[in-house]
């Protein structure tokens, strides 16, 4: 499969071990001290780049929750090249702690993951220099990410920005009824700063 030189770069940029220490030292109120994995995978690889990622407080490291699957593929859409589709595990548990132990994402594969159709993002791409990008992640129109999680009906608002040197991710979980944002990126982004990289 010829990948575009975009879909690597926004492949990498997303792929590493993060934690966003000045922004939780600098407003601890709003912003738990975090760190995040986005470990590359080798599935969907006929036509995608996948990433599982999960998080952790810094306190409690050793309990990393929001098991995902980020599938990054090309767009037919000239103004947003890129899209992320979201998947869930069937057994989130299973994979728990896949960020700092990969060995428990070796046998993964596409039957042991849901499917989350509206939990989609659209990514558009500004070339900053040579082959470095600034790349924007948000929602479809009218799209609205559900999933359900310990018998729990769950709503998200989704998005990101990435370039080499930060992460930004605007993340909210939604009051299904009111439509306000209850927990995440309420204030603004969490912003993140790449400790590791892993490559694809």
């Amino acid at each position: 499969m010829h990948l575009s030189q975009q879909l690597l770069s926004f492949a990498n940029y997303l792929a590493g071990e993060f934690d966003n220490r000045e922004q939780a030292l600098d407003n601890p109120v709003w912003y738990v001290h975090l760190r995040l994995w986005q470990i590359p995978l080798p599935i969907f690889s006929e036509d995608s780049l996948t990433i599982f990622a999960e998080q952790a407080n810094i306190l409690k490291l050793d309990q990393p929750y929001r098991q995902r699957i980020m599938r990054l593929r090309e767009n037919n859409h000239p103004e947003a090249p890129l899209q992320v589709q979201y998947y869930m595990p069937k057994d989130p548990l299973s994979l728990a702690g896949g960020g700092y132990n990969p060995s428990l994402l070796k046998h993964l594969s596409p039957e042991q993951l849901e499917l989350l159709p509206g939990c989609i993002l659209n990514v558009s791409v500004r070339e900053l220099a040579t082959n470095h990008y600034h790349f924007l992640a948000t929602p479809p129109p009218q799209a609205c990410c559900t999933f359900t999680y310990q018998g729990d009906t769950i709503q998200v608002s989704l998005g990101l920005e990435v370039t080499q040197e930060e992460l930004k991710t605007y993340d909210k979980g939604i009051d299904p009824n009111s439509g306000k944002a209850t927990w995440g990126a309420i204030l603004g982004p969490y912003r993140y700063t790449k400790r590791k990289q892993f490559n694809f």
